[in-house]
């Protein structure tokens, strides 16, 4: 990062934290497309009883900034819902976003951060704060909190179990939560517990924390939680493996979901553990491989990826979810995916196009093999943002217009 965009975006924090969100977006828009920042607008005059703020805490070169900069992006919480925070100018987003959440992820494009926040203050930002809530369960149906431990690392995860497995369970789900998220926050908005006590699924929400990641983001663009045999993805891998033997799941109804960080790790178990995982389903995501530290990253969630994307082995298959207004991870990921399956190899895909009760337009391409099997499914939904279709408002970062992301998931996994 030149000196003058690490400038701009130490100029944009001041004017966040002196209550001037509008100036320091516009410092931002001209930071990220590389033109001469716009003429500062006028600050309004201070009103006469106001009091002045308390000046920020100074840090020395070369030293960290306190903790409670390093680790909490916004103290209130923004409004919820799609459009939650002030809306951004054309070419920083739609939908709005929360300035700070913005502000964090881009200062860990820094060796340094972003006045002097520690390096790696984010993997793959994104999103509202987890909603707080618990998701609602079914009469006789089990979710339960549980801690995971292995020579991967540790993890808790929160567990759901159908009421009723008169015949055992018909598959098993990991689900991966997106950045800011949690376990329940996740299962709330995606709604996936009425799917799996409907469909006689189990569901394992693992909780990434801030101990892993300072915005409880997975860590899929390190390359040592890239691989099969260390880090996230051995982990992630491990802990599937142990709940499908507790509950005698069947061998290849093995799932892993997940939302924009959650998404890309789910991209990366498909190309590291095709042996296990039957199917996955990536929402709002990236392919594995695209990146292999904090700018590359970034430059990836841009459209500009410059890591070497693997493609997936075996008989892995895919569906495919993103916006085509996402302004977090560019839809040029999705097409990204698609080609990552080797789906390509099976002759040319078939369109199908359609329009939800919400009037929220979408098209699917779908590849199947001479003999009818489905290997992969890509969505894209016209208008939408960075968010799971068709979720539940009682989460963060979803997007009721639909189509039903949870649902289609699970008809395809079980298809």
């Amino acid at each position: 990062m030149n000196n003058d965009f690490t400038a701009a975006l130490g100029r944009a924090m001041e004017h966040t934290r002196a209550g001037n969100p509008a100036e320091a977006t516009r410092l931002i828009q001209a930071a990220l497309t590389g033109a001469p920042a716009p003429a500062p607008a006028p600050a309004p005059a201070p009103a006469a009883k106001a009091k002045a703020a308390p000046p920020a805490p100074s840090v020395k070169p070369g030293a960290k900034a306190p903790i409670e900069d390093a680790e909490i992006i916004s103290e209130t919480p923004p409004r919820r819902g799609p459009m939650a925070g002030f809306a951004m100018p054309s070419g920083l987003g739609q939908g709005g976003v929360d300035l700070q959440q913005m502000l964090g992820k881009l200062g860990a494009m820094s060796p340094q951060g972003l006045n002097g926040l520690p390096q790696g203050l984010t993997g793959l930002p994104q999103g509202l704060p987890g909603s707080g809530k618990t998701p609602a369960i079914p009469e006789g149906a089990c979710y339960e909190t549980r801690h995971f431990t292995s020579k991967h690392g540790a993890r808790d995860y929160r567990l759901f179990v159908p009421s009723s497995l008169p015949d055992g369970p018909k598959g098993l789900i990991l689900m991966l939560h997106g950045c800011t998220q949690n376990p329940d926050d996740f299962a709330c908005g995606t709604d996936m517990n009425s799917h799996a006590e409907r469909h006689g699924l189990i569901l394992v929400y693992p909780h990434q924390s801030r101990a892993h990641n300072a915005q409880g983001c997975w860590n899929w663009f390190r390359p040592e939680d890239q691989r099969a045999a260390s880090g996230e993805a051995a982990l992630l891998a491990a802990l599937a493996r142990e709940v499908r033997a507790e509950f005698a799941v069947p061998e290849g109804a093995v799932y892993a979901a997940g939302l924009s960080a959650g998404g890309a790790m789910a991209a990366t178990l498909a190309a590291t553990h095709p042996e296990l995982f039957g199917a996955v389903g990536v929402h709002s995501g990236l392919p594995h491989g695209a990146a292999h530290d904090m700018p590359s990253a970034f430059a990836a969630m841009r459209g500009q990826p410059n890591g070497s994307i693997t493609k997936t082995q075996g008989s892995v298959r895919m569906i495919i979810f993103h916006g085509s207004a996402d302004a977090t991870v560019h839809p040029s990921n999705a097409k990204a995916l698609f080609a990552s399956t080797g789906a390509g190899a099976h002759g040319k895909p078939r369109r199908e196009t359609g329009t939800t009760k919400a009037n929220r337009s979408w098209s699917r391409d779908i590849v199947k093999t001479p003999d009818g099997k489905v290997v992969v499914e890509a969505w894209t939904i016209t208008g939408a943002g960075h968010a799971w279709s068709g979720g539940s408002p009682d989460g963060s970062f979803t997007d009721p217009s639909g189509p039903d992301a949870s649902a289609e998931m699970v008809r395809f996994f079980m298809g």
